[in-house]
């Protein structure tokens, strides 16, 4: 449909929450455009899970979201849960298998997810515009929103933004959700890279830089966060489960705090080794890496016999084994993140319908809104969740 066109619905961003929300409207009988500015389709969703797609979890609930409104994904995520999005995908044929921890992965390609998705908005009717880019946006007199695209005017009656955040802006985010937001009068929490690897400065990488790939069974604290998974060295800093997770909770002023040895009592383990001559690199070395040991001690003027180092002296390594702070010099970035955090002000929209409560028709979805998830196909469920229920009134 070429020019000037009316629907009911326009859904800008053609990712995971866009196409889940116009698929849903589509099948309500609503006519729907769905406008894309990238040229290729759900590059996120192919990129994720090494190509695997981490589709939903098992154990999607509120406690594994963080927003300032901390409440607000309780109604999306209690009416539309991974088993509707497991039952969706069985419905396609897709293969799929529970890796760890709640993770479910398709058996062979995420593209099979796009392609559900594809045919889901075709059995809903949505006309496609992409690659298309939105001019701008103008809410008339008569209610109704105009978008100016480089193919043309459009007009609807309800209009959905699902631009996504500001992750890995080589295959086409923008801050175009932010904006809209803006235009119209609504509140934007500031923007952060979130799941993300985070960096040391030049002291710490004096110390463990070359440790790069060394990964250790850890747990990791900062403010309300507490992780227990790898966490893996890099040149740069580290990164890993544990680290991606405890990166959310991270403002950059604070240091996060690692336990090394979470399975064991460190005070004991180091008391009952004192009587021998056995260097503290050497017995560190039966638990962690042994470049890691030798350099942990090296760091911390350790790399002496045992009995050596006074009670006071052991027990302060003791303490650091398990509370070791390290305060990063920042994250790698927006290319590196897995998803944005923060975003549109929930305490400004529906809980139901996604709407913003000054804007009626307006309505924001997905990674764009301040909504984050933890790492493991949790953000993928907010996706689908909040796609669903705007796609249920718009």
């Amino acid at each position: 449909m070429v020019g000037d066109a009316h629907y009911d619905v326009i859904v800008v961003g053609a990712g995971a929450a866009g196409m889940m929300c116009a698929a849903t409207a589509g099948q309500r009988g609503r006519s729907v455009l769905l406008i894309e500015h990238y040229d290729k389709l759900g590059e996120k969703i192919r990129i994720s899970g090494g190509g695997r797609c981490n589709f939903t979890n098992l154990h999607a609930g509120p406690a594994n979201y963080l927003s300032q409104n901390p409440d607000f994904c309780r109604s999306a995520l209690a009416r539309y849960t991974p088993r509707d999005f497991i039952d969706l995908v069985e419905r396609h044929g897709i293969a799929w298998h529970e890796k760890k921890l709640g993770q479910l992965f398709c058996d062979d390609t995420a593209l099979d997810i796009i392609a559900m998705l594809k045919a889901e908005c075709d059995r809903g009717g949505v006309d496609w515009r992409m690659p298309c880019a939105v001019e701008s946006v103008e809410r008339g007199d008569d209610a109704k929103f105009t978008l100016a695209t480089t193919q043309g005017a459009v007009r609807a009656t309800s209009l959905v933004i699902a631009t996504g955040g500001l992750t890995v802006p080589k295959i086409g985010a923008t801050p175009f959700g932010y904006r809209i937001a803006e235009q119209f009068g609504i509140a934007v929490v500031a923007p952060r890279p979130a799941l993300v690897p985070l960096a040391f400065d030049a002291k710490e990488l004096a110390h463990y830089g070359d440790l790069s790939g060394i990964s250790v069974d850890a747990e990791v604290r900062c403010n309300a966060g507490k992780f227990r998974e790898n966490i893996l060295f890099t040149h740069r800093g580290v990164s890993g489960p544990a680290i991606l997770q405890i990166s959310s909770y991270w403002t950059g002023a604070e240091a996060i705090h690692i336990d090394l040895l979470p399975e064991i009592s460190a005070p004991d383990w180091l008391g009952d080794a004192r009587s021998s001559a056995i260097h503290l690199d050497t017995l560190l070395a039966q638990r962690l890496p042994k470049r890691l040991a030798q350099q942990w001690c090296a760091a911390h003027q350790a790399c002496v016999p045992l009995a050596q180092l006074s009670d006071r002296r052991v027990a302060e390594l003791a303490t650091l084994l398990h509370d070791w702070p390290i305060l990063p010099s920042g994250t790698l970035g927006y290319n590196k993140a897995e998803v944005t955090l923060g975003g549109v002000d929930t305490r400004e929209l529906s809980s139901k319908t996604m709407a913003a409560t000054r804007e009626p028709g307006l309505h924001f979805i997905g990674e764009v809104v301040d909504v984050t998830g933890h790492l493991g196909g949790f953000n993928f469920q907010w996706a689908w969740a909040s796609g669903y229920a705007a796609g249920q009134v718009a």
